[in-house]
């Protein structure tokens, strides 16, 4: 088994559910799910994704073992019963277009779309971008479905949503935001491309993709890795400002250092940072009005 899966990660991305990696000086520690990306050697160990450091001698994937009855043991005396427990509140789930799906704490709909809750963060979805809203009784957790039921959203496609936790935590940026690009971009389609030549998931344009280090745009990992790498050289440009940073990533950078730092005034850019923005929650005065335009710098 250690052969196997040190095989299956020389080729491509895997997860190993409760995995000991022992390196090569001796030490060894478990985790939940192990990955590979490029060269790096990634661990899970619960909602946090971290790279290896050091090399690896084997990984081992580890076996609950039930334990075998005990002889001539009295059989245990019968429990009381007890009133079932009441059943949680429902789950709600808000299906888009593309196949996405994410859970919310409350929805209320209306003509135009709908009004929905996540935490303290409330915000607006268009319809154009609902296909439906569902409402379950949550089921019990498995292995396989922990990732997305702690985090409330996911693309429908687990290798996805590793590379996006992966490479979220790798830069520094927040998974659900690199989500909410994604979906906007290609609707995870991975080998959707633009009139303009943008491809992959993140619909990177063919040079800034050179620059980050993309030589295979439609390979998920390398599209992610790369749109991530770019999301973070954007926030730390503009500081944080979620508003800038997707504006960046939809006209260029120059463009919003053109108009002083500001959403440049070109529709496209303004409906796709108010799109994302509304689905992010980002806060702060968000342009709307035609004559909210910041004027070019001289």
């Amino acid at each position: 088994m250690c052969v196997c899966l040190l095989l299956a990660l020389s080729t491509g991305i895997v997860v190993a559910q409760q995995t000991r990696i022992t390196l090569t000086d001796g030490y060894s520690f478990e985790v939940d799910e192990v990955a590979k990306q490029g060269d790096e050697i990634w661990y899970r160990q619960g909602s946090v994704w971290k790279r290896l450091n050091g090399s690896v001698k084997k990984l081992t994937t580890l076996k609950k073992e039930e334990p075998a009855p005990a002889k001539n043991t009295p059989a245990p005396a019968p429990v009381p019963t007890t009133p079932p427990a009441e059943a949680a509140p429902l789950a709600i789930w808000i299906y888009l277009d593309g196949g996405a799906r994410m859970r919310v704490d409350e929805v209320t709909e209306s003509a135009d779309g709908a009004w929905f809750r996540r935490g303290n963060v409330q915000k607006f979805l268009e319809r154009d971008h609902i296909v439906r809203i569902e409402r379950e009784q949550p089921v019990v957790a498995t292995a396989r479905g922990a990732a997305w039921r702690e985090n409330g959203w996911t693309s429908g496609n687990a290798r996805i949503d590793t590379l996006i936790k992966m490479n979220a935590a790798r830069f520094g940026v927040d998974p659900y935001l690199v989500f909410c690009v994604i979906e906007q971009e290609s609707q995870f389609k991975q080998f959707a491309r633009s009139p303009k030549g943008a491809q992959g998931l993140m619909q990177l344009m063919p040079g800034t993709a050179r620059r980050l280090g993309v030589r295979k745009p439609y390979d998920p990992a390398e599209n992610i890795m790369g749109g991530t790498r770019y999301l973070k050289e954007l926030m730390t440009m503009f500081g944080g400002r979620v508003d800038l940073v997707l504006a960046s990533y939809n006209a260029g950078e120059g463009a919003v250092m053109k108009y002083g730092r500001n959403v440049p005034p070109y529709r496209e850019t303004r409906d796709y940072v108010k799109k994302i923005g509304k689905r992010y929650g980002i806060d702060g005065r968000k342009p709307t009005e035609e004559n909210d335009m910041p004027a070019p710098q001289r």
